[in-house]
Parts: structure tokens; sequence; C-alpha cells
């Protein structure tokens, strides 16, 4: 079974308050504006639909995409916002989570390396809880959550968005945020001749450097329009270059008060339950204090250079009227290479001296004795491979009768041909040694001035014996510690849906069923694996460690390996706080060369415990039937669905016994896997394959009810149950140890017997489309959400094994998935589009204001916290001007602090701790003139307020990231035939 799986393939806070307040008053004024003017509202027509208005007017670009948005969105019998192109070629965004985010209810989430929006959040719920679908199928996603990464997705050629907040049985029930339908253009859709070419270049501020972006996208149709095909192919590029400051988390621990004094050796902090260690005698040593104190703290420079290539078919055969064939395919691979410089330091609780801290139990500064300092040089490639080969039938049977077939394979590959990496190396001084002594370490502490949102975390006392001005002295830099993997994921998706509906006299009835299969196949290549990590580590003999010879590193390393140093001033913009004075930047690859020749591979070999395999296999028969009658005078409109879904569920994964822990040669703060013990010398037993299945089946009900009150008034009430499943990976039936330190033992798994998320959802809104163009809407939304899955973390022995920095067993805090809790989430969008007549001027308005009965307590240290991630107040504002070939736009985006998830890079004690995004606001502006009729000149500019990203823990001042991207421009030309 294993050869089997291992084969498978102002200040600026002051200008932050100010942006959120215009935006807000913005978008109140525009409601303002509505609102006053009943007259022209009630003496306006009933609208029309897009080809009839365009007979009396032509109207093109913005104001006919935002009708038509309109018309679809006021049809639909659920809630739904539509975001189409404007025309063949020219959708308004050139990220697919970019334009979503100017929907009502709808936020992005970024990506902190390179500032893109790469994922999207419906009422508050994040990429797990959307299903996002190409023409109404499945995408499929190699990296094991449910989530899609949009940078993913090409943008350039997609001809509509659709999300349905309200479900339809027929395409998904599986989402509880809501669902997202990418609609890819077809040759039908504009039967003819039709070609687009776009061209532009773009620069990020920060790297300078200009990139192409380039695609061209053919239509036609032939033997009087009965047959058409279109392909398009598109390439683009983004370079990014950010600033970073980090702390991989916040550990939860308990602190002696002799911490609070300075380094002396009577300070012995203890358990104050072991009562038998002689240093529980004098109180100061016993460990009473709760705190929260950072494992580690860095600055990195981070170069990314993001490819992608997309590429589509689609023929579309109708050889009468009744019947309509159509086979796709969508190619996209992206291709990411990261490349990165950083210091950083690590801190021990238990050597912690001098220590302060605030009202909230946070270490607010302290020192610690004989800290030694790492810079890490990183190099990484991850290809994200995706295909989707897709068949539909549209058979119109008899008059009112149609068939309707579907069925597709995808195929998402991370790293295919496993030729992906991710290769680090760490370099440097200092550190303790043998009786608490140092020979280049430093006392070394962070001090916390404020919030995440406008101070970083501030070292001090840094550089060799303390002195900064040899903080990056060649002379006594050796090799540290090995950080290298190579992970590969297959996600395969397979599907089938079909369905038989009766449309006649306002009755539509559709029954149909759906099977859909997803299997994701996971492995990684690492260091930690073959003891290669610790091989030569701890800096070598300037630090008073041992040299190669006697397994630790090699120093002083030679002048080649090095490539310069970066400083660190005017790091981030608008912060405050000191950094070390750079960053020393250096080939990793020399490096390796140079240990190698010492005499073994630093390569990664595979790592037996990270290979898993889920197969996720769905049966779902749905019903849904719809009608349309008059409740008095008035247009009345119901729709009722009934989805049953069964469930059944296998997951593999390799199993092995851990068979005993040391601490390298090198450093004696490290603690891994004994490489003396096991048949392959990595302190592990020999494998076996566990397997778990399961099973769960839930009926899916949905009732949507429209009544249009006069005829530019609709009111809606929708009730429905929908689910989310967990993420694949996270059904992973093993348990796996993570990095191990001297007082921090840590170790994760999955749980196959994981439950979806279940939720019982209610709308009522009400939609005014009081002239041409322009609209308001407030819909209210409640969801009754059950089976919620959180990080249980508990401390566990793991095979008995002994702590070798202690003697006693070792216990390891053990974090894992688990359902529990329910919560209720409410929340109210109000949407405003308003056209200014003839004008050309116009605006969109939206904002969410969500909430919960289930927030995060920052005071409740029991395993058991829980909050819903994703909820936060967000608002939008978009101003634009249209005519006379002139197209201008400008977007402001703000969106409330939230909490993204739980699980820091480190941490844990008290339950999984919380990551919290910071506010956000920001700015990005475009412009266009056609210079022709088929030719048009184009600039975009996007974070014009060169706004940073930043998170934090359980306290605003717990420091995780604070990102720093800078602005991008684009300029191109785009033409049309």
């Amino acid at each position: 079974m294993i050869n089997s799986l291992v084969n498978s393939s102002g200040s600026r806070r002051a200008l932050r308050i100010d942006a959120r307040t215009l935006l807000l008053t913005a978008a109140s004024g525009a409601l303002a504006l509505a609102m006053a003017s009943p007259a022209m509202a009630q003496d306006a027509p009933a609208p029309q639909s897009a080809e009839a208005d365009d007979a009396e007017i032509v109207v093109t670009g913005i104001r006919q995409a935002l009708q038509r948005d309109l018309d679809t969105k006021r049809v639909s019998s659920g809630v739904v916002d539509v975001i189409s192109a404007e025309g063949i070629g020219k959708f308004p965004d050139s990220n697919v989570a970019s334009a979503l985010q100017r929907l009502p209810g709808v936020s992005i989430q970024r990506v902190g390396a390179r500032g893109e929006a790469n994922g999207v959040s419906i009422r508050g719920f994040g990429g797990d809880f959307v299903d996002t679908l190409y023409d109404g199928r499945h995408i499929s996603t190699a990296t094991g959550n449910r989530g899609v990464d949009f940078t993913t997705i090409g943008a350039d050629f997609v001809g509509q968005l659709s999300v349905l907040k309200t479900p339809d049985v027929e395409l998904s029930t599986s989402a509880i945020g809501g669902t997202v339908n990418v609609q890819m253009p077809k040759p039908f859709d504009r039967p003819g001749f039709h070609a687009a070419i776009t061209a532009s270049g773009s620069y990020q501020s920060r790297d300078k450097g200009v990139t192409p972006t380039a695609g061209v996208l053919v239509s036609d149709t032939f033997a009087g329009d009965t047959i058409g095909i279109l392909a398009d192919l598109s390439y683009t590029r983004h370079d990014t270059t950010s600033n970073h400051v980090f702390i991989p988390g916040w550990i939860g621990a308990h602190f002696a008060p002799c911490q609070a004094g300075p380094d002396v050796s009577s300070c012995t902090p203890v358990d104050p339950t072991d009562t038998n260690n002689p240093a529980w005698a004098d109180p100061n040593n016993r460990q009473t204090k709760l705190t929260w104190f950072p494992q580690q703290q860095g600055t990195e420079q981070t170069y990314n250079k993001d490819e992608r290539i997309d590429g589509r078919v689609a023929l579309q055969w109708q050889p009468t009227d009744g019947v309509l064939l159509t086979i796709d395919d969508n190619f996209g691979r992206q291709t990411l290479h990261s490349g990165s410089y950083s210091y950083a330091a690590w801190f021990n609780g238990s050597d912690l001296r001098n220590v302060k801290y605030d009202s909230n139990g946070t270490v607010v500064d302290f020192s610690q004795f004989g800290t030694p300092m790492d810079f890490n040089a990183n190099a990484t490639r991850t290809i994200i491979e995706t295909n989707q080969l897709g068949a539909n039938l549209k058979w119109d049977i008899v008059d009112g009768l149609r068939l309707d077939l579907d069925g597709s394979i995808a195929r998402s590959t991370r790293n295919p041909g496993a030729d992906g990496y991710n290769d680090s190396m760490d370099i440097g001084y200092g550190g303790t040694n043998a009786n608490h002594t140092t020979v280049l370490g430093a006392n070394t502490g962070v001090k916390i001035l404020g919030p995440s949102s406008e101070f970083l975390p501030q070292i001090h006392d840094v550089g060799p014996g303390g002195d900064i001005s040899r903080f990056t002295d060649r002379n006594v830099i050796g090799s540290h510690v090995i950080v290298r993997g190579a992970p590969y994921n297959t996600d395969t998706v397979r599907q089938v849906r079909g369905s038989l509906g009766w449309d006649k006299g306002g009755l539509k009835v559709k029954l149909g069923g759906q099977y859909l299969e997803d299997r994701l196949y996971g492995r990684n290549d690492s260091t930690f694996t073959n003891g290669v990590f610790a091989s030569r580590s701890g800096y070598g003999t300037p630090s008073g460690r041992p040299g190669p010879s006697a397994g630790g590193g090699i120093a002083p390393l030679p002048a080649s390996v090095y490539l310069g140093t970066i400083s660190t001033a005017n790091w981030i913009p608008g912060y405050s706080g000191s950094l070390a004075p750079a960053i020393i930047a250096y080939d990793p690859y020399q490096v390796y060369k140079l240990l190698e020749s010492t005499g073994g591979s630093v390569a990664p070999s595979l790592d037996p415990g990270s290979i898993f395999e889920i197969k996720e296999k769905t049966y779902a028969v749905f019903l849904k039937a719809s009608y349309d009658t008059e409740f008095g005078d008035m247009p009345f409109h119901i729709s009722v669905g009934l989805r049953r879904e069964g469930t059944r569920l296998s997951s593999s994964a390799i199993g092995r016994h851990l068979l005993g822990l040391s601490i390298p040669a090198g450093d004696p703060t490290l603690i891994q896997p004994n490489p003396a013990l096991g048949p392959l010398h990595d302190g592990y037993s020999a494998t076996t394959t566990i397997t778990k299945k399961s099973s769960y089946n839930y009926l899916l009900p949905s009732l949507d009810l429209k009544l249009e009150v006069t005829p530019n008034l609709v009111l809606r009430l929708d009730g429905s149950r929908t689910l989310t499943r967990p993420g694949l990976a996270n059904l992973k039936p093993t348990v796996n140890v993570g990095t191990l330190r001297v007082g921090s033992l840590s170790a994760s798994g999955g749980n196959s017997d994981l439950k979806p998320y279940l939720s019982n959802n209610f709308d009522a809104g009400l939609e005014w489309y009081y002239q041409r163009n322009s609209y308001f809407a407030a819909n209210f939304y409640l969801k009754r959400i059950t089976n919620f899955i959180v990080g249980g973390v508990s401390s566990q022995t793991i095979d008995n094994v002994q702590d070798p920095s202690t003697g006693a067993v070792a216990h390891f805090n053990v974090s894992s998935p688990v359902n529990g809790p329910s919560a209720t989430v409410k929340g109210l969008e109000l949407a405003l589009q308003h056209v200014f007549g003839d004008s050309g001027f116009g605006f969109q308005a939206n904002a969410t204001f969500p909430s919960t009965n289930r927030k995060y307590d920052a005071t409740d240290t029991s395993t058991a916290g829980f909050a819903i991630t994703g909820l936060a107040k967000s608002a939008n504002f978009v101003g634009f001007y249209d005519k006379h070939g002139f197209q201008i736009r400008g977007a402001v985006n703000w969106r409330d602090e939230y909490i993204v998830q739980f699980g820091q890079g480190q941490g844990g004690t008290f339950g999984a701790e919380p990551v919290v995004v910071d506010k956000q606001l920001q700015v990005d502006a475009s412009a266009s003139y056609d210079v022709t009729s088929w030719g048009t000149v184009f600039i975009e500019g996007t974070n014009l307020n060169n706004s940073t990203y930043s998170t934090h823990g359980r306290y605003s001042n717990q420091v995780l990231d604070v990102w720093s991207y800078g602005r991008r421009f684009t300029a191109g030309v785009r033409l049309r035939f």
C-alpha cells in the first residue's frame, strides 16, 4: 500500500481614520441622495430588458454592463449579484477577487507577500465557506482546502461573475457563505467573428522593473451560426518586492516572579506543582504569572515573480434549434518564484529576564542572555497547474421539456513532476554554551511599543557580544540549520450532473442528480526526515560551538557566498519602531555545496509521515420547482428546492512510532527525532498504512419568495439549509511531530471523523429599481451554524518518549481539528448604484454590517476558545465617468478588523491562538480612452494610498506580521475586431 501511495500523482493613523470616515460619509450621502428623489423614482417607467432599451438609446461600456447586471439580479429567484464584462475581452478588473469586492457583502483577502487579492469572503465567511465554480462545475484545488486561490484564475477573458448568496439546489448547497460562479465566454454568446487583443506593462513601486501582460481571444461562428469556436490565450506576470517584519507566534506560558529581575543563577523557573524540585522552595521560582511572549522576531525582504498562463478552447454545435452541445477545456499554470533574505532571533520562555508585562499579560520587553542571531536565505518555486475538460448537452425534447447533461474532469497539481522546492539556509553566530556561557551571544530582547497597525516590534541589544556595529560581521558567521522541502499535491475532481426540466404555463420543474468524486493526494520531502536539518548546526567554533568534524557548523563562511546587505531604514512606511541595521543577502546553494564538501548530502528526502490520500464521493438528487402567479394584483414568484446529499469518505496515511528524541551536538537549544534509532536512522519505526472510513447524509431544502410590490419595488424572503465540508487535508488520520525546541515540543494531526458545518439560513430583502442603471437594496440575513470545526490543542505524550532536556516523559502540544460549538451570525447589507442621467457620471456604494453571538474572548485561556472567523464590517465606494470614449473609475475599499484563522505559526498552549487582520483601506483607480472604435488605451493604479497589511494575536499589541508591498501601475492597449 505504501508503494502505491508513494507512486501516485498626516500621521498614518489620522489619515486612515479620515479615509474611513470619508468612505462611510460618501456612502451615506449617496443613500440620502437617492432617498431625496422619490418623485423621480415613482414617475420612472418599469425597467425594460437591455435589448429593448438599446433600441431607443445606445449605451455601451460601464453603463451597459451595469444595466445587464441589474437585469440578471432582478429576475433571479434568490439573492444574486453579478459583474459582467463590458465587452468581449474587457472585464473590468485584472483580478477576479478584486472585481468581486465591489459587490455588497463581498470582501477580499490578501496575500501579504504580494498584496494580491487571493480570496474572497462572502458575508464574513472566508474561502473555505465559498464554493467556486467554473460554468457550474466544481474547481479542483491542490491546496487541500475548499477555498480557491483567485490569483490562479485569469480574469482577462472572463464573461461574467455571479455571486449566489442563497443556494440553487441544482448547482450546489455546499457553501454556507455563498457560491461564486465564474462564467466563461462561448462562441454563441456573440455570433459572428470577434477578436480581442490586450497588451500591457506594469511595475511595482519598490521593484521598478516593468513586467508584461498579453492576451488574445478569437471567436467565430460558421455554417449559418450552427458551429462556433472560441479560443483565448493570455500571459500575465507580476513582480513584487515586499518588506516584512514578523513574530511567527505568541506563546502562552507561566513565568516565575524572579524573571522580572536580572539573569542570576538563583532564578530557576519551576512548575508550581513540581514540589520535589529544590528550586520550588523559593516562591520567586514558581511559574505563576500568566503571559504571552514572542517565540521569535525577525525582518525579511521578499521578491516574488508571479507568472501565469491561461488558455481556453470552447466548441459549440447547434444542429437544430432544440439541441446545443458545448465542449470546453480550461487550462491554467501559475509559476511563483520567491526569494527572501531575513534575520531573526529565537527566544525561550524560561530564559527571559528583565521581563516587563502589560495589564493583559503580554510581555512588552525583556532580555535573553547569549541570544544567537540567524540570517536566512530562501528560494522557492511553486507551480499550480489546473486543467478542466467538460461537455454539456442541452436538448429540448418536446416543447417545454428539456434534458440537460453535464460532465467534467478537473485536475489541479501543486508542483507537477515534483518540480517545486522550498530551500532555506540559516547562518549566524552566538548562542549559549556549556555552563551557561557565551562567546558571541547578546542580551537581545524585543520591546513592544503599541498596536500592530502602527508600531513595529523593536529589537534591541543585537550584534556579536552586543556590539551592533558588528551586526553583519562576516568573520564570525557560521552555518546553522538546513530547512528544505519539496511538497507535491494533486487534486482530481470528476463530476456528472443531469436534469430533466419542464417549463409550461408559469410552472417550472426540474428533477436531477449529481455525482462528484474528489481525490486529494499529498507528500513532502523534508530535511527534518533524514537528519540533515541539524547536521551542521550551531554556528561553528567562533561562537564556541563544535566544528564540522563534531557535527557542528562551518565558520567563517567564505566571501564567495555573500551577495551584499540590505538596509532596513524606512522599512515600513508610517510605522515606528527600530530594527536591526541590515539584512545579509547570500546564496544558500553556495552554502549547500560547502557543507556537502565536508561529507554527506544536504538534500531533503521523502517524509513517510507526510503521505496521505483522501477520497470523497458525493451522491445527490435534487428537485426544484418554481411558479409565477399573482398576489392580489402583484406579480409573485415562488421557488422550492430540495437536495439530498450522501458523502462517503476514505482517508489513508502512513503511520509510524516515534522511538526517541535527542539534542544535536551542534546546538543545545534544538531537539530532534534521534537519528541513531529506527531502520531508516530517522528516529522512527517501520511504516504502516492507516485507513479510516466514514459517511454522512443530509437533506438540504430551500425556499425563495419574490413579490413585485410595484413595477420598481421587489421584496424577497428566502430560507435554506446549507453545509460546508471540512478541508480534505484536515481528514488525515495521523499525527506528525513538528518543529522541536527545548521547552517547546509540538505536533499536529487531522481528524478523519470530522462532520461538515451545517447552517440554517434566512434572508429578507428589498430592492428598489428607481431608474435605469440605478437601484437601492437592503438585505438582512441570519445563519444558525452548528458543527463548527475548531483547532483543539491538548498536552499529550507520544509513544512515551523522553524529553532529552529534562529526562522526563516528553509532553507535546498536539493540535487537531474537532467539531464543536454552534453560533448565530446575522447581518445587514446596503447597496446603492446611481447614474446621473446622461451625464456619464455614476457611483456604486455598499456596506455590510455582520454580527455574531460568538465573539472572541481574549481572556479565555481554555483550549475551547472560539469565534467566527472572517466577520468584519466593510464598505466599498466606486465612482466612475463613462462618456465620449472616456472611462474613469476610482475605488475605495475598507474592511474592519477580523479574525482570519485560529492557529499561528508558533504557539497554541491555550488552544489555537487567533490571527487577527487589522483594518485596511485601499484606493485603486483606472482610466481608458477609445482612440478608435476598435482601439483603447488604458492605465491602472492599485494601492495608491500605499496601504500595508498587518496582523496581531489575542491583543492588538501582539504583532504577528506587517507587510509593505507598495503601489502597482499598469498601462496598456486593448484592441477589438
